[in-house]
């Protein structure tokens, strides 16, 4: 007797930045599990390849998102390798300057690059996908935004300063989206993992103890079901969507991913 598996997402087209490492690659794991067509995009080329090996379904774009030049060729990739798009998950991040500095001695050009990594790109991908999106959502009832916070937005951890204030201005910048796109049928939410053991957070904190971070896994697998809340798949029970929309705003632990 054969079991079938579930795969909620199937036929779903999802585009995840940072997709080769932590919770990105997480994601892509995770999204592709589920059935989604997804294409990721990140800045290495070899990190892209490698996992295009891995996940022969998955569309690995190289480019950057910090630079403004390549926002419009990579959208341009992701809607040519999917056909259009349902979910926009903006991922990738940058800490600032390593280690991290007190905003007194922080470099402006670390500065600048975070926003440009964690505020910018997210605003100029989402703007060049929009449109793309809101079809979707014409087409099928809702599109989704989905952009990876922190507790660092909204708690001023010293040192922190490059990276917190450019999670605080995408955070209160996908509120100014959900109200602005409310008609759309673009659904744009903020949702923070929590502390979690990557790459990012070891370079951050490289004393932590790993044993109290999230796997990435995990958080991929939480990010997912809010996704799924938001889709319209199927009719679900209110509760269940109620319960994991209230999640987005507790998935977070005592200090910044």
């Amino acid at each position: 007797m054969s079991i079938s598996v579930r795969r909620p997402l199937t036929g779903k087209r999802v585009a995840v930045t940072g997709g080769t490492a932590g919770l990105g690659l997480a994601l892509v794991r995770e999204l592709t599990a589920r059935g989604a067509n997804v294409a990721f995009i990140a800045r290495n080329p070899e990190g892209v390849i490698r996992v295009s090996q891995e996940f022969v379904t998955a569309h690995g774009v190289v480019g950057d998102l910090a630079q403004k030049a390549e926002i419009h060729p990579l959208a341009l990739q992701v809607l040519g390798a999917l056909c259009g798009l349902d979910v926009l998950i903006n991922n990738a991040s940058d800490l600032g300057p390593i280690p991290l500095r007190l905003l007194g001695d922080t470099q402006c050009e670390d500065f600048e690059r975070a926003l440009a990594t964690n505020v910018l790109g997210p605003f100029r991908l989402t703007k060049a996908l929009l449109g793309a999106l809101a079809a979707a959502a014409r087409e099928h009832g809702r599109a989704v935004v989905l952009n990876v916070s922190s507790d660092a937005a909204v708690t001023a951890y010293p040192r922190w300063g490059a990276y917190g204030a450019s999670k605080a201005a995408l955070r209160h910048m996908t509120s100014i989206w959900r109200e602005e796109q409310g008609g759309s049928g673009v659904q744009f939410i903020s949702a923070d993992p929590g502390d979690m053991d990557t790459a990012l957070h070891a370079a951050a904190v490289p004393d932590a103890d790993i044993t109290t971070l999230k796997r990435p896994e995990v958080a991929a697998r939480e990010l997912a079901d809010i996704i799924e809340a938001a889709l319209p798949i199927r009719r679900r029970v209110k509760d269940r969507v109620t319960r994991l929309y209230a999640s987005s705003s507790q998935l977070r632990a005592g200090t910044p991913k």
